[in-house]
């Protein structure tokens, strides 16, 4: 009989355990869905900043080019290791356009690019915040699933740890725009 009820606190504390490693991953997942949330609507407001600078900024065709292109990469991205470079190379020319823009006054007095470029801002903040929240949920799982015991239940049934959405040393740089 005693037997027996060990049996029973053993099997119920690995579902326990394992219900707790199913949580922390959904929520790890649950994490990247958000800045993929934030990611699609920067997507979608690049292509209107892009048209308002043609208008303007003609001759930095370049710079438009590379926008355009990398937004294309980002949006293919299959992990979020490659969402994470794709989309921080992304951002540091998004700061190239912003810092060309200044070059331009009659842009930035234009309504339609002062209102894109404040979403795209709020985008960029909601994205930060996405970024930081899933790195915590991360950490969490990444620890729980190193600890002694979940570590047994989380090898057996196969639980790996995830990357972190990490920026790279250029984009901690300010923005050097040379003409």
């Amino acid at each position: 009989m005693i037997f027996l009820i060990i049996i029973i606190i053993l099997v119920i504390w690995m579902i326990a355990i394992y219900n707790s490693l199913i949580t922390k991953r959904t929520r790890v997942d649950n994490g990247w869905a958000q800045i993929d949330v934030q990611l699609k609507r920067r997507y979608d407001l690049i292509p209107n900043l892009v048209e308002t600078v043609k208008g303007y900024a003609a001759h930095e065709k370049e710079v438009l080019e590379k926008i355009t292109e990398l937004r294309s990469r980002a949006m293919g991205a299959t992990s979020p290791r490659e969402a994470a470079e794709a989309n921080n190379m992304l951002t540091a020319t998004l700061k190239t356009l912003f810092a060309v823009a200044e070059n331009y006054p009659q842009l930035r007095a234009n309504e339609n690019f002062i209102r894109l470029q404040e979403e795209l801002t709020a985008t960029e903040n909601k994205i930060a915040f996405a970024r930081q929240f899933y790195n915590d949920v991360v950490m969490d799982y990444n620890v729980t699933i190193q600890k002694f015991p979940q570590t047994i239940i989380a090898s057996i049934f196969n639980f790996k740890p995830r990357d972190f959405f990490t920026a790279p040393a250029e984009e901690r740089e300010a923005v050097k725009v040379k003409f």
